[in-house]
C-alpha cells in the first residue's frame, strides 16, 4: 500500500476525528511502515465543524463577546481559516438550545442577534467568504435578530422599528428596511451547512417541525407558523423571492429562508460543504485505500453522515472505502451501498463502559485497522 486516506468522525463522548485518526494511522504504520499516510479530520456539518475546518486549515479562534438567544452576554467563538477571507461560524455556539434553561426556553421570546454579531465581527476584519452551520438553534425568529445586527431593520404598519427579533415579532412585520446594511455583505457569499429539507412555513416548517422541541406549546407553534407567513409575504414584496417552499429555508427556525432571501446563500449538506472546503476530491488521488468511521454505523450511516459522504467521493475515483465503527448494524446495507468492508473495532464481550474510555477505543481502532490492512 502506497497511499491511505483516513477521514474519521469523532466518536462522540469518547474520541475526536484527529484521536481517532490518529489511532488509525498508526495501526497502518505498523504493517506498512513506509505508506503515505493523509489523516484528515472530519465533521458532518454539524457539531465538530468549527473545530474541524480550523486544525483542517490552520486557522484562528476569535473570541468575542455576543449576545445568546435571551439577549445575555455571552463569550463565543468562530472561526477565520487560513487565508484570511474566510469565516466558519457555528450558530449554535451563540443561538444554540443548550444555552437556554429549560424553564426559559420560548421561541417567542429568543433571538439569532449574537450570531448576526458573529457576521459582523467577522465583515470587520475583512472576511468576505462565510460557512455556517445552522443545526441546533433554540430559536424560531426566521434569523430576523441575526439580520438586526447585520444593520436591517424591520417595520411595523405604522413605520416603526420593531424590537429585537424573535418569534413574537413575525406577525407585526409590514416592511423590510435595507438602507442601513453593513456594506461587507455586497461582496460576500455564504455558504450553509442545512441537512434538513423543511419548507419555510405550513405543516412541514420551522415552527410545526422544530418549535416544539425548542419550548413551544401548541398556541406557540400556531402563532409561529402565521408570523413565518407573513415575513415570507413581506420578503417576496422586498426581494421578489417566494422562500416560503423552497427546500431546507425551515431550517434553524427559518434562518435558512432569510439567508436564502438576503444573503443569496448556498444551502448544502453538511457533509458535502466540509468535503468541499477540504478539497477533498483531490487529496484523495492516488490512493489505495480510505478509511473511514464514526461511533455507529447503521442505517443511518447512509442519510448524509461522514461515511456515506466520503464514500461518495471515493468510488467517483474508484477507490476502497473501508468502514470501523464502535458498533455495527445493517452490516448487509451498508454492504451494499459499497464498503469493501464493515468493521466493529470492539470485541462482543466488552462493556459499553469500557468500550468509552478514550485509552481503550485508541487501542481497539489501531488493532482493527491492522487487521484490515493485513487483508487487505
Amino acid at each position: 500500500m502506497k497511499k491511505a486516506v483516513i477521514a474519521i468522525d469523532s466518536f462522540k463522548g469518547c474520541l475526536s476525528s484527529a484521536e481517532a485518526g490518529k489511532a488509525a494511522a498508526e495501526g497502518i504504520r505498523s504493517v506498512y511502515p513506509e505508506c503515505e499516510i493523509l489523516c484528515l479530520p472530519i465533521a458532518d456539518g454539524g457539531e465538530g465543524m468549527l473545530e474541524v475546518l480550523i486544525e483542517a486549515t490552520d486557522g484562528q479562534r476569535i473570541h468575542i463577546s455576543a449576545h445568546n438567544p435571551l439577549m445575555e452576554w455571552h463569550t463565543a467563538c468562530y472561526g477565520i481559516l487560513k487565508n484570511g477571507r474566510t469565516a466558519c461560524i457555528e450558530m449554535a455556539g451563540i443561538s444554540g438550545l443548550p444555552l437556554v434553561p429549560p424553564e426559559k426556553r420560548n421561541p417567542m421570546l429568543t433571538t439569532s442577534y449574537g450570531t448576526g454579531e458573529l457576521i459582523r465581527d467577522a465583515l470587520e476584519r475583512g472576511c468576505r467568504n462565510f460557512i455556517i452551520g445552522i443545526g441546533g438553534s433554540a430559536t424560531n425568529d426566521a434569523g430576523l435578530g441575526m439580520l438586526q445586527a447585520l444593520g436591517f431593520r424591520f417595520l411595523d404598519k405604522e413605520g416603526k422599528v420593531l424590537r429585537t427579533g424573535c418569534g413574537g415579532v413575525l406577525m407585526e412585520i409590514a416592511s423590510i428596511d435595507t438602507n442601513f446594511v453593513h456594506p461587507g455583505l455586497r461582496t460576500s457569499h455564504f455558504t450553509v451547512a442545512c441537512d434538513v429539507q423543511n419548507p419555510f412555513c405550513g405543516p412541514e416548517g420551522a415552527a410545526y417541525i422544530f418549535a416544539p422541541q425548542k419550548g413551544a406549546d401548541r398556541i406557540m407553534v400556531e402563532a409561529l407558523d402565521a408570523g413565518m407567513k407573513n415575513l415570507a409575504e413581506v420578503i417576496f414584496h422586498k426581494t421578489g423571492k417566494d422562500i416560503s417552499n423552497h427546500p431546507g429555508a425551515g431550517a434553524a427556525g427559518g434562518m435558512g429562508g432569510s439567508l436564502l432571501a438576503f444573503l443569496n446563500a448556498e444551502l448544502k449538506p453538511g457533509i458535502q460543504l466540509m468535503l468541499d472546503t477540504l478539497d477533498f476530491s483531490n487529496k484523495i488521488k492516488g490512493a489505495d485505500l480510505i478509511i473511514t468511521g464514526e461511533g455507529k454505523a447503521d442505517k443511518q450511516t447512509l442519510m448524509g453522515k461522514v461515511p456515506s459522504g466520503i464514500l461518495d467521493k471515493a468510488r467517483k475515483q474508484k477507490i476502497p472505502v473501508i468502514l470501523i465503527a464502535g458498533s455495527v448494524e445493517n452490516a448487509d446495507d451498508l454492504y451494499r451501498a459499497g464498503f469493501r468492508g464493515v468493521y466493529s473495532i470492539n470485541p462482543p464481550s466488552i462493556t459499553l463502559e469500557q468500550a468509552m474510555q478514550p485509552e481503550v477505543a485508541r487501542a481497539n481502532i489501531s488493532e482493527t485497522v491492522v487487521e484490515i490492512c493485513r487483508s487487505f
